[in-house]
């Protein structure tokens, strides 16, 4: 048995305070609780507690401090049990105090598994555009169960999936006129494939595409990749410089009747 001899708040978090107790030895320190700790059990000045009732009050202060910080990790953002978990891990909180934290929080609702994959899925495809293969790779990181990622994912339609690829697509070929269409398109897909797409959804969004229908397009791309190289293959004769010349642009994707025609008229091609 111990009897409480002292209880100060303490100096640097106001709302905690340090119990001190006297089990017949002289004054020594005990344990800290928070204010509701304090009340709940009537803390005072020459109160009675058994090994017991102070082994209660300081796992019960452990779960309280345990759930603030899981409540203060919570108002950023929802979180999976997996990352909640992690967190108060960080905060060295010991195993069984974290078990009957998740508890609480999933029995107020605070931690729900489906509707954080439901929520993530729907912000990352609005938002970023991803696509579902990036999404379920995310959500298994975050410690969500298979049954509730294809849940999740159930909610992305192809039309927003298709809708989202034409976006990142439409982006892509603004910023990419010095390539051959066949780059273009090779490009794209592997693009398309990083954010996440299926070989299926790819292969339609490219198809509803045009690469390659406009050949001024096409001739301005070439003679941009012609310029890149000519001088440096224009050292030799004639016939090693339009090998060289047809080699570079062929790996660059150009067809090789279009490449024919750059060698033997290339003022139609590059003008300045």
């Amino acid at each position: 048995m111990a009897f409480i001899t002292k209880i100060t708040s303490q100096q640097k978090n106001a709302e905690r305070y340090n119990i001190y107790l006297d089990y017949g030895k002289g004054e020594e320190f005990g344990f800290g609780v928070d204010e509701h700790t304090l009340l709940k059990h009537g803390l005072a000045k020459g109160k009675e507690l058994s090994e017991l009732d102070i082994a209660e009050i300081c796992t019960g202060d452990h779960v309280r401090k345990a759930y603030n910080s899981a409540l203060d990790f919570l108002s950023y953002r929802m979180r999976s049990t997996m990352e909640i978990k992690q967190q108060l891990e960080k905060k060295e909180f010991q195993p069984e105090t974290i078990q009957e934290v998740l508890h609480q929080l999933d029995e107020s609702g605070l931690l729900n598994d489906q509707q954080f994959a439901d929520a993530f899925t729907r912000t990352q495809w609005q938002s970023s555009g991803k696509g579902p293969a990036v999404i379920r790779q995310e959500l298994i990181k975050k410690g969500i169960a298979p049954l509730d990622i294809e849940q999740a994912l159930s909610l992305y339609s192809h039309e927003e999936q298709r809708d989202a690829a034409m976006v990142h697509a439409e982006k892509f070929m603004k910023k990419n006129h010095a390539i051959s269409a066949f780059q273009i398109q090779k490009k794209l897909e592997q693009l398309l494939i990083r954010k996440g797409f299926s070989f299926n959804l790819i292969s339609e969004v490219v198809q509803s595409l045009e690469f390659g229908g406009d050949q001024d397009d096409e001739k301005e791309a070439l003679a941009k990749q012609a310029n890149k190289v000519m001088y440096k293959y224009n050292k030799g004769n004639d016939y090693e410089y339009r090998q060289k010349m047809k080699q570079y642009l062929y790996r660059k994707g150009f067809q090789i009747e279009l490449i024919d025609e750059f060698l033997e008229n290339p003022e139609e091609f590059i003008q300045g």
